[in-house]
């Protein structure tokens, strides 16, 4: 059976919103970065403000999946992207300042360039964009 005859009719246009919120609660807990000698490190291991506002964020999204409010959803699943794009820019610039003692310039950039992104991040905006791409319907709306 196709994916999309599954999920495309108007009752269960809430239950791809619902799979985009699992697969940003599960890819909160997947490896986003990977830093050499310390290892693969998840949300939580990033940052435990950025950590806690992508849970209290996907918290208020459960809230509008589960009142079948699509535009609540949609909303909060670009919020989570946001945050997503907002970790990727800090990150970036973390590893550039933790490396910022070198003398050289070209050293800060070849040693933040070690800090490599993970697979976890791949499942984090593909959830955020399956909340995001939900059709809206008359009957759904609110």
């Amino acid at each position: 059976m196709c994916f999309f005859l599954y999920f495309g009719t108007l009752r269960n246009m809430k239950n791809i919103q619902l799979v985009g919120l699992i697969l940003v609660i599960i890819g909160s807990f997947l490896p986003l970065v990977h830093v050499p000698v310390v290892g693969n490190w998840n949300y939580w291991d990033l940052n435990h403000y950025l950590a806690i506002m992508c849970w209290i964020l996907s918290a208020c999204a459960i809230l509008g999946i589960v009142n079948n409010n699509i535009k609540i959803g949609r909303i909060f699943g670009i919020l989570l992207l946001l945050l997503f794009c907002f970790t990727l820019f800090a990150i970036k610039f973390q590893s550039k300042e933790y490396f910022s003692f070198l003398p050289f310039k070209s050293w800060v950039e070849t040693f933040a360039g070690i800090v490599k992104l993970r697979w976890g991040w791949i499942v984090e905006f593909l959830g955020a964009f399956l909340m995001i791409l939900v059709k809206s319907n008359a009957k759904n709306l609110n």
